[in-house]
């Protein structure tokens, strides 16, 4: 009865694989890893030391990849270095990865931190002769002549700078240059003493004190960043080898694409499939539409007074306008022949950027005479201000399967920050070498944040969390009054106002510059169509690391722009505007699979007893069927592995530790 023993287990591994393949999320590969409970996560929360899945999995095989360090030394979690244990919670970000600083105490501004394990001192407890902090680094004599020789003030200048006691900031590396900075010449004096010993120069690693002044310099394998700060160095990004995901392993590089994209082997271009993709261009006489995969173009019969900023719908091929002097946004269907635009709703003041984030089905846009960013549903009925008090916000652009959104200002002190969709969280990722930020767009496939620059007159870009920054395209005739930005598979397409044309380029290097169309009168916002620029998966809702196992609700009536999670059968409150984003379709219902399990039990039984009859009938004994060469060990059936083994088990096991 051996072989009816294993017929039993190759029932129930189908079983078991059915219930695993329907019942866990479909994440996405190039971009998420599966916790082991099921849900999804961005593959960037892997292995950061905070337990993002709910079960922790994403930190289980971490330790195994740290090195192991000294006793009297600092692990670093993701250079993988080992730092001297005096380095840790110093001020400087000696790690690269920030790694050191972030199990410090947080001292409120004007105190003295003594280290991750002891407290803070009042500033007047510094150097007063008595020993505070247990390792006593608030009395080491030559941090102490130092601050005796130049008096305390409010810390109002960055970690890297010099401040000459009056509100003005200089670098540090300015001081002591035979050179007067600061306007009492401050930053000439007691030049004698060794500059790195405070605040380390202001130097992210080595300071190095010379003769006249000091310098910064990094380690192997980092590179230094605005004469201070050293970050690690990405082969793949220094390099631009490749056009999406880049794979670097014994010094060789590899290149793959995402799902929606093929590749072409000799170039190693990635190619979107499916449906040609369109340009769109806002004009003063209306949309241009232009084939990317052919050379002309048509004007669209959408009728709107004047240009403005631009955005796409994929899914069902809507574009969205707005005059950039009127407080109007105008919704159009593409797919019919006659497309005529509509008014979808009036807004307080004039739109300058316009997003959709098709994951949760909301329009964002930014307003320069109101300073905010807003929000409203895709068909308009409910609109709120999400983030109020900015200087000019001139562009914002959306990640939604990150749960990040990003805009520029574009005032007296010009910068590129980032938050979750509910607008908190606010981070920093651009401030220094800006003057006119007007445009913004991702590259999802490389997680770049690409923008446009009217000011420096080139196009720029830099990773999500603000570090590698290039400029890619630079002052070439078509970037005197640039308008608008878009990046698609290898290139990065703009708007030109100046020069009445629409242009593109490689989005590595600037090169293959190609004039798309001319003779474009007050040529504004583009916008490319293609369902691979909006995949569709498993993403955060409302903030990273967040994903619904069912629906996400989206809330715009609450106090602060509300998300969360339902589970499968709830309903949100009556009465509040909301947008549910749906079980994926890969996932089956109860009463679907339930019907599934009675018709795998009810073979089941025909089985046995046509087994049992067999048996009893008296044909070959069981011996003789595995002498055959029918072997279930052999199989090519993708459910079995062995005679006694569920291949769903041993292939979760795989896609985990691919991830």
């Amino acid at each position: 009865m051996g072989h009816l023993g294993g017929l039993f287990i190759l029932i129930s591994c189908i079983t078991q694989h059915h219930i695993i393949a329907h019942t866990l999320p479909a994440c996405h590969q190039q971009l998420e890893f599966r916790c082991k409970h099921g849900s999804c996560i961005p593959k960037e929360k892997l292995c950061d030391r905070h337990k993002d899945c709910d079960d922790g999995s994403d930190e289980q095989l971490c330790g195994e990849s740290l090195p192991r360090c000294k006793k009297d030394e600092f692990s670093c979690f993701n250079s993988r270095r080992c730092l001297p244990s005096n380095l840790l919670c110093n001020g400087v970000e000696d790690c690269g990865d920030g790694s050191d600083e972030d199990s410090c105490p947080s001292c409120a501004t004007g105190l003295f931190s003594c280290g991750p394990s002891d407290g803070c001192l009042l500033m007047p407890r510094l150097c007063d002769g008595h020993v505070d902090c247990k390792d006593g680094r608030d009395e080491i004599q030559e941090f102490c002549a130092l601050s005796r020789a130049r008096p305390q003030s409010a810390p109002s200048c960055l970690p890297s700078e010099f401040d000459c006691g009056d509100g003005k900031c200089i670098l540090h590396t300015w001081r002591c240059d035979n050179k007067a900075d600061c306007p009492d010449d401050s930053d000439e004096n007691n030049c004698e003493q060794n500059e790195c010993l405070v605040n380390n120069g202001g130097c992210s690693h080595h300071c190095v004190d010379t003769a006249m002044g000091f310098h910064c310099e990094c380690p192997d394998h980092m590179r230094l960043v605005g004469n201070s700060y050293c970050e690690e160095v990405d082969i793949c990004l220094e390099n631009d080898f490749c056009d999406q995901l880049c794979i670097h392993s014994n010094d060789t590089l590899a290149c793959d694409c995402l799902d929606g994209y093929h590749m072409i082997p000799m170039s190693r271009d990635c190619k979107a499939k499916g449906v040609d993709a369109q340009l769109l261009v806002s004009t003063s006489q209306g949309v241009v539409q232009l084939v990317l995969s052919g050379a002309a173009s048509r004007m669209l019969a959408v009728h709107r007074s004047g240009p403005g900023p631009l955005a796409a719908l994929a899914s069902n091929n809507t574009l969205y306008m707005a005059h950039q002097r009127q407080g109007s946004i105008y919704r159009v269907h593409l797919s019919g022949k006659a497309q005529h635009a509509t008014l979808l709703m009036h807004v307080p003041s004039p739109v300058s950027g316009l997003t959709v984030d098709w994951i949760h089905h909301l329009l964002y846009w930014t307003s320069l005479e109101s300073d905010s960013i807003n929000v409203s549903l895709l068909d308009g009925s409910t609109q709120r201000q999400l983030i109020t008090g900015l200087d000019t916000p001139c562009a914002l652009t959306v990640d939604p399967l990150h749960g990040l959104l990003f805009w520029a200002q574009c005032g007296s002190l010009p910068k590129i920050e980032r938050a979750n969709l509910g607008g908190q969280d606010t981070m920093t990722l651009v401030s220094s070498l800006l003057q006119n930020p007007v445009a913004l767009t991702l590259d999802m496939p490389r997680q770049l944040l690409y923008w446009l620059d009217r000011g420096m007159r080139s196009i720029s870009r830099v990773t999500l969390d603000g570090h590698h920054r290039k400029t890619v395209v630079e002052s070439n005739g078509y970037l005197d009054q640039p308008f608008d930005l878009a990046v698609f598979e290898g290139f990065v397409y703009w708007s030109d106002q100046d020069t009445h044309s629409v242009c593109r380029a490689n989005k590595h290097s600037g090169s293959d510059f190609q004039l798309l169309l001319t003779n474009v009168s007050s040529a504004a916002g583009i916008a490319i169509i293609q369902p691979a620029l909006q995949p569709n998966s498993n993403a955060p809702c409302g903030k990273p690391g967040r994903v619904c196992k069912h629906d996400c609700i989206v809330d715009l009536l609450s106090e602060t722009l509300s998300f969360s999670c339902v589970g499968k059968g709830n309903n949100p409150s009556q009465g509040i505007p909301a947008i549910s984003r749906t079980i994926p379709a890969s996932r089956l219902s109860d009463l679907e699979f339930t019907g599934i399990l009675s018709v795998i039990v009810f073979l089941s039984v025909l089985l046995v007893g046509t087994f049992l009859w067999w048996w009893r009938v008296g044909f070959r004994p069981a011996r003789n069927l595995t002498e055959q060469s029918f072997s279930l060990k052999e199989s090519q059936d993708p459910l079995i592995h062995g005679p006694r083994e569920c291949l769903s088990k041993e292939t979760l096991k795989l896609d985990l530790d691919s991830e």
